[in-house]
């Protein structure tokens, strides 16, 4: 069975679906920064390295033009478990 295509996920860190992009677009969003304030999409923790070109394309495809100089990407994050960071914290003191 083919999925729905509204139903489809964009962003896979924040579940947010191309219905849910359309709707954002629709609402009045004209940025993946307008995106990601209505959705969550971008906010995982990928920060938008999976997303964010679907997003753009989505974006075009709506005959929005995509204002590239104010958008700001990060840097994947990298999580630790609470003892590496003890561990961290503790070499740092020199313990």
């Amino acid at each position: 069975m083919v999925p729905n295509e509204d139903e489809i996920y964009v962003c896979r860190c924040e579940e947010v679906t191309v219905g849910d992009i359309k709707r954002a677009i629709a609402a009045g969003a004209r940025s993946v920064r307008d995106i990601k304030v209505r959705t969550n999409a971008g906010m995982g923790v990928c920060q938008g390295m999976t997303c964010r070109k679907n997003i753009e394309r989505m974006l075009r495809e709506a005959k929005i033009d995509l204002d590239v100089c104010c958008t700001h990407q990060r840097f994947p994050v990298r999580l630790l478990n609470v003892n590496d960071l003890t561990a961290i914290t503790n070499e740092e003191e020199g313990e």
